[in-house]
């Protein structure tokens, strides 16, 4: 996986490791979660942030992709207490597709895809947990923890490799389902706004419509018009932070549920209603198979919640 250069491994002094073929391609922070058992999520965010961790002698972010060759110092780092709940439950998520390289889900609404950020453990650990036996289960892209739907994960390091190129050059087609605030009245529209991420002054990680930020490309079209609210599919030609949810909300339409960029008397109002999330769907996939090439796509219905609220509004019961 990688090879220590330094004498000592204990976790109270520093490590230099050398990144190989194997480890190449994930992130910093999941490198460390692996490599570092027992430490807890936080205290490894901080040695990142605070610069301790460093790469080729150089300061990088949580997000920053490991290369083949590339020198990684992680400086001494505490475990967690011997009496600290540290064991992740294991957990199996309803399976849309699997074979020895590919395993796509259909991940629930309020769960996360990993641990960090005040979260204990997410997807990827529960399906690890479950799976002892597997050698390699990696995530390919992300959803945030209160969207639902379609998730592939790698179960080989090619597959990964693979499937993060065949996102970055846009070769495959993520398709959503949302529900807005507002009558759109398009039925095909190109949202095409430049996103920058930002830190609210409470340390929250948010992103807004900035002209000097990173390209971001997003297909709306209608799909059921409720008067009030609107069914819409988005798909994503680009993948940033929550673009989806910024893209519309900016265009005046914010998802239902929505904490972040949604309206707070939507969101309670449809609360009393008994809908508690926000209504955001990977609802379609459509992607080369990482290792044949061959065209596949996956479909993951609406959840019953969801459904439900449609139906409310067909019937003007919301």
């Amino acid at each position: 996986m990688w090879k220590q250069t330094s004498d000592n491994n204990s976790s109270f002094s520093v490590r230099v490791v050398t990144i190989d073929v194997d480890s190449a391609d994930q992130r910093i922070d999941n490198f460390l979660i692996r490599v570092c058992k027992g430490v807890p999520k936080s205290h490894l965010y901080k040695a990142i942030r605070s610069g301790q961790v460093r790469v080729n002698k150089g300061r990088i972010q949580a997000e920053y992709r490991l290369q083949v060759g590339d020198q990684v110092r992680i400086p001494p780092l505490r475990t967690a207490e011997p009496d600290a709940p540290r064991k992740v439950p294991g957990a199996e998520f309803p399976v849309v597709y699997e074979d020895d390289a590919l395993l796509v889900i259909d991940k629930p609404a309020g769960v996360a895809v990993h641990g960090g950020s005040g979260v204990s453990f997410g997807v990827i650990e529960q399906l690890r947990a479950a799976r002892p036996e597997a050698r390699f289960l990696e995530l390919a892209h992300r959803l945030d923890k209160e969207t639902s739907g379609l998730l592939m994960i790698a179960k080989k390091r090619p597959a990964l490799v693979a499937l993060h190129e065949i996102m970055r050059e846009s070769r495959g087609r993520k398709q959503y389902l949302a529900l807005v605030c507002g009558d759109w009245v398009n039925d095909r529209q190109h949202v095409k706004l430049s996103l920058t991420k930002y830190l609210t002054p409470g340390g929250e990680r948010r992103v807004r419509v900035d002209k000097e930020g990173r390209f971001a490309h997003t297909i709306v079209t209608g799909v059921q018009r409720f008067g009030k609210y609107t069914l819409v599919g988005a798909e994503l030609r680009t993948g940033r932070t929550h673009q989806i949810r910024v893209h519309l909300a900016a265009s005046g339409f914010p998802i239902v549920g929505d904490e972040k960029y949604g309206k707070d008397e939507v969101r309670e109002y449809f609360a009393r209603h008994g809908f508690s999330r926000m209504f955001l769907h990977a609802h379609r996939l459509q992607v080369p198979h990482p290792i044949s090439g061959e065209t596949m796509e996956f479909e993951a219905p609406l959840p019953v919640a969801c459904q439900h609220v449609l139906r409310q509004l067909e019937e003007q019961r919301i």
